[in-house]
C-alpha cells in the first residue's frame, strides 16, 4: 500500500540526494497535506507530542494521498508503541532513546514478518484492508522490504554498542540526536564540544560503512544542517510545524513594519 513512496524516499537516498523533512506536531492532517509538496518525507512525531494513533492515521492518509514518505517517531521501543503504529500504515518508523544492541534487534524483529522478524500479523491499512492479501507471500516481502526502521542514537549506552547496532540485520538507518547525546555526555546543548562532535562523526561513518543512511534531527540552525550534510548526514528532520508558524509570521510582520 506504502511502498510507492518510501522506495522513492530509499532511492533518493540511494542515489546521494540529501533529503529534507518537517516534524509535524499538530493533531491536523492538514499541516502534513500542506508540507508535502514541499518536503522529502514527512516526520510525525509521537514522541514529544499528544498525538494520538487516530491522529497519526489521519496524518500517513495525508502523506500517502500527497505522495510523500512518513516516518513515525514513536515514542519508544515498547512493542505496544511500535504495533500499532505499523499497523495503521506507517511505512517508516524512528525509535528514539535506544541503549542496546539488543534492544535494537527486537525493535527489528518487531518491524519484520517471520522468518525476518517476529511481527505479529494484523496490518488492516498497510494491505489495503485485506486486498493485497491475493498474493500472501508477495506481500509480506514487499512489507519486510519497504518498512524503513531507524533507531536514535542518543545516548552513550548505545554508542557504546554502536558496531553491534550498526551491524543488525534489517535495520536502514541510525538517527543522530544531537541534543539529547550531547546531554548524555553530559554538555548538554554544547553541540560544538569536540566529544560530541567526535560521537557524531563515528556514527556517520560507522554507519556507511554498515551499509546504513543517516539521519539527524535538527531545529532551524541553517550552517549546523549544512555541516553535517556535508560530512555524510544523508537526511535530516528540519525544524517543525509550530516553528515555521511563529518564524514566517514574525518575519512576515517585521518586514511590514519595515524592522528589516
Amino acid at each position: 500500500m506504502f511502498s510507492k513512496e518510501i522506495r522513492a524516499f530509499r532511492d533518493r537516498l540511494a542515489g546521494g540526494e540529501l533529503c529534507l523533512g518537517p516534524a509535524v506536531t499538530f493533531t491536523d492532517p492538514a499541516v502534513t497535506e500542506a508540507l508535502c509538496d514541499s518536503a522529502d518525507f514527512i516526520w510525525i512525531d509521537t514522541e514529544h507530542t499528544a498525538m494520538n494513533l487516530e491522529s497519526v492515521t489521519r496524518h500517513l492518509m495525508a502523506a500517502r494521498a500527497g505522495g510523500t514518505a512518513a516516518l513515525v517517531r514513536v515514542p519508544s521501543s515498547a512493542i505496544g508503541h511500535v504495533k500499532p503504529i505499523l499497523d495503521a500504515g506507517a511505512p517508516g518508523i524512528v525509535v528514539p532513546q535506544v541503549r542496546s544492541a539488543a534492544e535494537v534487534r527486537r525493535v527489528v524483529d518487531a518491524c519484520r514478518y517471520p522468518p525476518a522478524g517476529d511481527r505479529g500479523f494484523g496490518p488492516h491499512r498497510p494491505s489495503n484492508y485485506g486486498r493485497a492479501f491475493s498474493d500472501f507471500d508477495a506481500y509480506v516481502d514487499d512489507m519486510n522490504r519497504d518498512l524503513f526502521v531507524s533507531v536514535q542514537i542518543e545516548h552513550v549506552e548505545a554508542y557504546r554498542e554502536l558496531e553491534a547496532i550498526a551491524a543488525i540485520p534489517g535495520l536502514d538507518s541510525l538517527v543522530i540526536g544531537p541534543v539529547d547525546l550531547s546531554g548524555s555526555i553530559g554538555t548538554l546543548g554544547r553541540l560544538e564540544d569536540d566529544e560530541v562532535v567526535t560521537a557524531m562523526e563515528r556514527i556517520i561513518d560507522v554507519g556507511h560503512e554498515a551499509g546504513l543512511s543517516i539521519g539527524m534531527g535538527m531545529g532551524s540552525q541553517y550552517a549546523f544542517g549544512r555541516r553535517w550534510s556535508s560530512r555524510g548526514v544523508d537526511w535530516i528532520q528540519v525544524d517543525c510545524d509550530y516553528s515555521y508558524l511563529i518564524s514566517g509570521f514574525e518575519r512576515v510582520a517585521a518586514g511590514v513594519r519595515g524592522d528589516s
